[in-house]
């Protein structure tokens, strides 16, 4: 597999140019307590912010993974909401589970290894089976009342609709979306589109500070995101201005949304614990 770089020149930071072929895999087969899950209502809000933003936040291991806007280096963190459909095993026969979540990340590279990766701030899921990652694992995971309320557009596969909300004490959250049939897919910073999607929607690794304060990790496998654009009405995400990373007056200017109905994802579990 080939790991895009990044290239400087002159100062500046250019993205390379990426193709999802390669990095497309095929799926590790799941064993033990591997999950299997779909992902519905899935969107990816994101924010362009100054790379000052993010200090501290994350070890020395790890880097941002920039880009160029407007001659200003800038770090993107996106809000991912969903609800979980058939939570299952992907091994074994089990029952399934449904539940709101939202998580919360930002786009980085593992300097030991080059992968491009993403610094996982943690998540809120509206489900009783939120003590197993929270007490079990030590994952950043907290409780939330999820509630969406979506109406898509059968002939054309957009949404005429898209709302949620969280009531949460870690991060309250309300976004509304819309789709059009004349939205455009645009990521200033990158060489085309398709380098774009492979850096938002194709990390498949992510780190993260457990509730110990020990490292975590956690992989991932999904097939390409079929992801269409859309644009934010409104948005108000307590997380991100409780830690100065997207000023609240800057939560209504995203830097993309893109919105897929429903995808499948495989998680590998349990997550590792490193050093």
């Amino acid at each position: 597999m080939r790991i895009g770089i990044i290239v400087k020149l002159q100062g500046s930071v250019v993205q390379a140019s990426r193709k999802l072929k390669d990095y497309l895999t095929e799926r590790p087969k799941p064993k033990g307590i591997d999950v299997l899950c779909g992902l519905k209502h899935f969107a990816i809000i994101t924010y362009a912010v100054p790379t000052e933003r993010f200090q501290g936040i994350f070890p020395d291991r790890f880097k941002l993974d920039t880009v160029e806007i407007d001659g200003q280096e800038m770090g993107l963190i996106s809000v991912v909401p969903f609800i979980d459909v058939d939570f299952t095993s992907a091994v074994f026969p089990f029952p399934k589970f449904t539940m709101g979540q939202t998580n919360y990340r930002i786009y980085i590279i593992d300097t030991e290894t080059g992968e491009r990766c993403v610094w996982f701030l943690g998540t809120t899921l509206d489900s009783w089976t939120l003590a197993v990652p929270r007490y079990l694992w030590n994952l950043p995971w907290y409780a939330g009342k999820v509630n969406f309320d979506c109406t898509l557009n059968k002939a054309n596969g957009l949404y005429e609709k898209y709302s949620m909300k969280t009531l949460s004490d870690w991060a309250e959250t309300s976004v509304d979306l819309v789709q059009s049939e004349h939205g455009r897919l645009e990521f200033p910073g990158f060489p085309d589109v398709e380098s774009a999607l492979v850096y938002l929607t194709h990390p498949l690794a992510g780190f993260y500070y457990r509730r110990d304060g020990k490292l975590g990790m956690y992989r991932v496998w999904h097939k390409e995101l079929e992801v269409k654009s859309a644009q934010l009405i409104s948005a108000n995400f307590m997380l991100l201005s409780d830690l100065g990373i997207v000023k609240t007056v800057e939560q209504n200017s995203p830097y993309s949304v893109l919105i897929e109905p429903i995808n499948e994802f495989t998680i590998y579990l349990p997550p590792a614990t490193i050093g």
